[in-house]
């Protein structure tokens, strides 16, 4: 029984191991996929204040509990970006996925119009150089979006981000810009850089707050 359960333990581990060599590599092809650039202001550990400049986003709004709906947020934009839902060009996938519960401050002018109960907000940011006005046109269902340049608080954590660990995240770096003299009264936008496919300790998530 002993040698039974210590060969479990032994093949255990290997699996375990071997998804993690394996979810690296795909770390190291994923880190390969454009993300916006940014200046990193200030950076402690986790947390950074970035200056990004404009970018441009499609973004599509789900009712629901906010797993859900960014399961469907990211089908319907993915659709659209790889011409399933529309004749033409394919779009490149870029990093990350955001979502957020529909902040006044988030974009100009505000996707949500009648504030609905329970909504949540996805956006894919389009590659460098394209704006909505050379994008092709997407269906009534995802607005593009040219959002100027800002500035953001960011903390970054791994793991498969649930929404206890959301909400951790974000009251860890308003401690953190209250420590430093920041505040920031927007709601928190999340971001997400991993496929499904990566093990939770190699996953990168943030919780992003606007600043100013």
């Amino acid at each position: 029984m002993e040698k039974t359960v210590q060969r479990g333990l032994v093949a255990g581990a290997a699996l375990a191991g071997a998804a993690l060599v394996g979810g690296a590599f795909y770390v190291l092809q994923e880190r390969k996929t454009e993300e916006p650039d940014f200046r990193a202001l200030k950076t402690d550990g986790d947390f950074q204040i970035r200056d990004y400049g404009a970018i441009t986003v499609a973004e599509t709004v789900v009712q629901g509990p906010r797993k859900a709906a960014l399961g469907q947020g990211f089908e319907i934009i993915a659709d659209y970006i790889f011409a399933k839902s529309r004749p033409g060009e394919k779009i490149a996938m870029t990093v990350p996925v955001m979502q957020d519960s529909g902040d006044p401050m988030a974009s100009d002018p505000p996707l949500f119009d009648d504030q609905l109960e329970g909504a949540w907000r996805t956006r894919f940011v389009m590659p460098a150089g394209r704006n909505a006005g050379d994008l092709p046109e997407p269906p009534a269902s995802i607005e593009l979006v040219d959002m100027p340049p800002r500035k953001v608080a960011v903390v970054s954590f791994a793991g498969r981000a649930d929404d206890q660990m959301l909400a951790d995240a974000e009251d860890r770096l308003r401690g953190w810009l209250a420590r430093t003299g920041e505040k920031s009264d927007a709601e928190p936008e999340y971001a997400f850089y991993n496929s499904p496919v990566i093990p939770a300790p190699l996953r990168r998530n943030e919780v992003w707050l606007a600043l100013g």
